[in-house]
């Protein structure tokens, strides 16, 4: 089948709905990648389809026509790990349950088949792939001045994992949500698709009669692994499933919840090769979205369809009322239902950068209300990442702090005084800006433009701001963020975009905040610094804050409502427009215009002009009235400025100590810090820690990275296959290792005891003569001279399908095999002694794929150890 080509007409540097796209819903995957000079989407298949006993994959790729220039950027995909700016990246969209995800991870939470393609001349159009194919604390806050709104209750609040049950520990959920309330505090409770299969169960039984379950090829209940145990799934596909869903919600929110999340709705299944249902699977699909289908044409709309039936029910309980969910997964057009955050992210810096491209990549997918776990969900911050990372995710869309229940305490005053200094610091910002970011929703809400928004919006034409991952736009406001743990953002060099950005703060800077500009021509509206959005009130002061521009002229918009319910669809609300005229060194700010029919509270008003270094002049008045600031002589302005200069060093002076800074060169090799080897072709990251075990292997000349895992799960590793488990869960007690950095090779050698008298040695190297290659000679060897059976066993995971290979004797590889990307031409070849390798071994899942190499099993002493020394290198495809 060929495909149909894509066009789209430009108007004003704007994409006209002209798109002539093939919906294609044939396959399991949806591959796409955005190569320079050309946009190529392509769509491949989970698995070959059969016929007459010869499997077939269909692919097919959507071409722009005429090509695009070069120089042209490529964003969106949505929820994508990585760098922002995605020329040339590879985003696989099926919703995977990505615990512990890193740049490379190809497959998150959320599939948004969506690519925006900004031309060289600051033009933009974009491509929708309309397919769903895998293309104690409610006080301590209040006493710390802290702001907090919300408390997330996960799913430890339920009846052994039971959803719409409580604990015994909750034994009055809605009296302690009443005491929530009264210190003005909500509380969102958590809800997962798997239902327990548990008869006397009532959610089971009610789901049971009413027949919603996603069902197995016998037409049977599919029962899978999750939290509670064995369950089932509600088949969100279908009317009668989703109606019986919404009716549970309605009933659960009669306990004071104030807000529902939905979490493992990729769906996640554990102890599956695929993290998700079968593809056998059957979904009873209502008529208007496909009908009786299997798993994978509704894989990836599964958790979008989940929160649709979470906010109806939601609804259905009070009307007047907006629902708030917040989802994990979901499909792109999700917005209209649910908030969402990026998952299961990790408590290191690297995840604190890749977060704020997440959320511009969300925005730019029609995303707005998104944002990370600040502080990551996994494993322990600290105090230095933590408040680093509260500066710039209080500023973002959706901003909340949440951790594993292993991980140590995330709360701010958790991580010593100057870390909780600089979150008060961080949130109090972020309430002072409310208003603002309020009406950044609404602009939102009515033309769909992102809430955070990349630099490169503010002058699409300076190629240079295309790649900006530190710093974003809320507006007119621009926040340049640091992630490099040893600069600050004030000692960072930041790309400004053309035209006057003038600094300014609220007397609050810090070296771990992120620096605040304000686009010449702009009008800021600002409220007063809260501990809960329940204190503000209508008649409040308001403050403007104002960057003239060159023409000394300046305007801006706030947004008021009820901040809830739906009376301003009938034109219950106040949108003021605000501008500002310097005229004879006289500046004067008035109001436009208004929409809405409220009428403007009887409040005061402050505006502040800024001068530059962020220093501002100010006066008061009564909001609707015109207000008149006479602006000092030049003379005035230049001593302003260095005074207001001479007081921000003044405060960068106390950064937030870097106590998690490694002692030494021994320290650092024994925490669980990788270690990268660098070589010409390779870059090779190494947990030390952990047997040293291999987390990433890119090769540089093609960008394309064939490995990537965590610190904690998958990755390369090396075991004694006598154990029950597969090295994952084993640490080796590490007694010995260096690191060579000389003229032939850069290397990492390491030694651990792995019990039973037994040490298995490693070497790790990357050949200064050979660079194309990395070498891993491996060995198990007797302390003594006493014999011991064993086994060598060697792991390698990346991607494809489902099922299990063994190679032994005449069968085995003849010193090589190789794992072959057809949509890059290359491949990674695997090159080994055969005299050493007794049995090779594949087994795959859709988001894995395991190459085993191992060795004979017999006895071991001192002088005759079991050995496999092998490389890996990267090969055109002829």
């Amino acid at each position: 089948m060929a495909p149909r080509r894509a066009g789209a007409a430009l108007r004003d540097g704007k994409a006209c709905a002209c798109y002539d796209i093939a919906l294609l819903l044939l396959c399991a995957v949806g591959v796409i990648r955005a190569i320079d000079d050309q946009a190529s989407f392509t769509y491949e298949p989970a698995g070959a389809a059969e016929k007459d006993g010869v499997g077939a994959a269909l692919q097919f790729t959507f071409l722009w026509c005429p090509m695009l220039p070069s120089g042209t950027s490529f964003y969106g995909t949505g929820e994508s790990s990585g760098p922002l700016e995605r020329t040339g990246k590879l985003v696989i969209t099926w919703n995977t349950d990505a615990w512990d995800y890193g740049p490379g991870t190809t497959s998150l939470y959320q599939s948004h088949p969506w690519v925006l393609a900004v031309l060289p001349d600051g033009k933009a159009l974009g491509v929708l792939a309309d397919t769903t194919c895998r293309c104690e604390v409610v006080k301590t806050f209040r006493e710390r001045g802290i702001p907090c709104d919300v408390v997330w209750m996960d799913i430890d609040y339920m009846d052994g994992f039971r959803c719409f049950t409580f604990s015994h520990r909750f034994p009055d959920p809605k009296c302690m949500v009443d005491d929530l309330h009264s210190v003005g505090c909500k509380a969102i409770w958590m809800l997962d698709p798997g239902i327990k299969n548990e008869s006397g169960y009532f959610v089971f039984d009610s789901g049971l009669e009413s027949d919603v379950w996603v069902q197995k090829e016998d037409k049977q209940p599919f029962v899978g692994e999750v939290w509670p145990g064995d369950c089932v799934f509600p088949d969100f596909t279908c009317e009668r499933a989703r109606s019986w869903w919404s009716g549970l919600v309605r009933q659960f929110v009669s306990n004071g919840v104030d807000g529902l999340w939905n979490d493992m709705n990729e769906p996640a299944v554990f102890n599956t090769a695929t993290k998700t249902m079968p593809e056998s699977n059957i979904h009873r699909g209502d008529a208007n979205i496909g009908g009786l289908q299997n798993h994978p044409y509704y894989h990836n709309v599964y958790g979008m369809l989940m929160a649709k039936s979470t906010y109806e029910g939601m609804k259905l309980a009070n009307p007047t009322k907006r629902p708030f969910v917040l989802t994990r997964a979901g499909f792109i057009g999700q917005q209209r239902y649910a908030a969402m955050w990026t998952g299961d992210n990790v408590s290191n810096w690297e995840h604190l950068h890749m977060s704020i491209a997440m959320v511009l990549q969300l925005g730019l997918s029609g995303q707005p209300f998104a944002g990370p776990d600040i502080g990551g969900f996994a494993g322990n911050a600290t105090p230095k990442l933590f408040g680093r990372w509260m500066g710039v995710g209080a500023l973002f869309p959706f901003s909340r702090g949440h951790s594993d229940k292993g991980s140590l305490d995330h709360e701010p005053w958790s991580f010593g005084e100057e870390c909780e200094e600089v979150c008060r610091l961080a949130l109090l910002r972020r309430y002072r800006l409310l208003p603002h970011i309020y009406t950044l929703f609404y602009l939102s809400h009515t033309n769909g433009t992102p809430v955070a928004a990349p630099v490169y919006f503010a002058d699409p034409q300076d190629l240079e701001l295309r790649k900006i991952e530190t710093s974003f736009l809320l507006g007119s406001l621009l926040v340049c963020a640091s992630t490099c743990p040893d600069k600050g953002a004030h000692e960072s060099s930041q790309k400004l975009p053309k035209g006057i950005w003038l600094p300014f703060d609220f007397g609050d800077s810090h070296p771990d905040l992120p620096m605040m500009f304000l686009r010449g021509g702009a009008v800021l509206p600002i409220g007063l610094p809260l501990n809960h959005v329940g204190e503000a009130k209508l008649d409040d002061n308001l403050s403007l804050i104002i960057a003239l521009d060159e023409n000394g002229k300046a305007e801006g918009v706030l947004f008021e409502d009820d901040g809830d319910g739906y009376e301003f669809l009938q034109g219950n609300y106040l949108l003021t427009y605000y501008v500002a005229e310097l005229h004879s060194s006289v500046v004067t700010v008035k109001v436009a215009r208004t929409e809405g029919s409220w009428k403007r509270p009887n409040r005061n008003l402050k505006i502040n002009i800024l001068l530059g270094g962020g220093a501002m002049v100010s006066t008061h008045g009564i909001d609707g009235e015109d207000l008149h600031l006479t602006m000092p002589t030049e003379s005035e302005v230049s001593s302003l400025v260095a005074t207001s200069e001479l007081e921000l060093k003044k405060q960068m002076v106390r950064p937030i100590p870097d106590i998690d800074k490694p002692l030494g060169k021994e320290v650092a090799e024994l925490s669980e810090i990788p270690i990268d080897l660098n070589g010409e072709d390779w870059l090779v990251k190494v947990v030390p820690q952990i047997g040293g075990r291999i987390i990433s292997m890119t090769h540089l000349p093609s960008d394309s990275q064939w490995l990537h895992s965590t610190n904690r799960i998958n990755g390369y590793e090396e075991y004694n296959a006598a154990e029950d488990t597969a090295g994952c869960t084993e640490e080796y007690k590490v007694i010995r290792r260096y690191r060579e950095q000389s003229g032939k090779e850069e290397s990492i050698c390491l030694e651990g005891d792995i019990g039973g008298g037994l040490v298995l040695q490693r070497q790790i190297s990357i050949c200064k003569e050979n660079p194309k290659i990395v070498k891993i000679d491996s060995s198990i060897r007797a302390k003594q001279g006493a014999d011991h059976s064993a086994s060598n066993g060697i792991k390698r995971e990346i991607l494809p399908d489902s099922g299990e290979l063994t190679f032994e004797g005449v069968l085995r590889p003849n010193g090589e095999w190789m794992l072959v990307d057809k949509r890059t031409n290359l491949s990674l070849v695997n090159c080994f002694d055969l005299s050493q390798v007794s049995i090779c071994k594949l087994h795959w899942g859709t988001d894995h794929l395991n190459m085993e190499l191992w060795s004979e099993q017999r006895a071991v002493s001192k002088d005759t150890p079991l050995r496999i020394c092998h490389h890996y290198e990267v090969r055109k495809i002829n």
